[in-house]
């Protein structure tokens, strides 16, 4: 038996989490915002607040130094020791793939992550994390 399926396991595997954490940093911030505007106080809880700042803040570092992130690189490496020259993929993964993986200049992506950032910083000004400031529906 060949390594390459177990290559090729582990690089969708690591497509799959860094697809997860695109969400929770994308999604998260929607939760924040809204679990707040609907009375969710769990939306502010400490560790979660810091999670999602670490996530984006660790996004913004890597664009503005120009560094690629270790989870694309991982998985390049795991899909060039399976012997993938192009992606032969499932269903699933042709679709997360291009969710994840488009193309634009590095600028796009350095402002959007930037921008994205004020907006994670303003939610954490608005919305402080453990601040029991959840119910916004009565304000007025």
């Amino acid at each position: 038996m060949s390594a390459e399926p177990s290559y090729q396991l582990l690089a969708n595997a690591v497509l799959v989490l860094h697809f997860g954490i695109v969400v929770f940093v994308v999604g998260g911030l929607l939760v924040i915002v809204v679990g707040n505007w609907i009375g969710w106080s769990w939306v502010n809880g400490l560790w979660l607040r810091l999670a999602h700042l670490a996530a984006i803040a660790t996004v913004v570092a890597e664009a503005w130094v120009g560094v690629t992130c270790p989870l694309t690189v991982l998985e390049s490496r795991l899909r060039a020791q399976a012997g993938s020259g192009g992606y032969r993929q499932s269903f699933i993964e042709h679709w997360v793939q291009r969710a994840l993986y488009f193309e634009a200049p590095p600028w796009v992506f350095t402002t959007s992550y930037s921008v994205f950032a004020l907006l994670v910083a303003a939610a954490w000004w608005y919305f402080p994390p453990g601040s029991g400031k959840s119910d916004h529906r009565s304000e007025g």
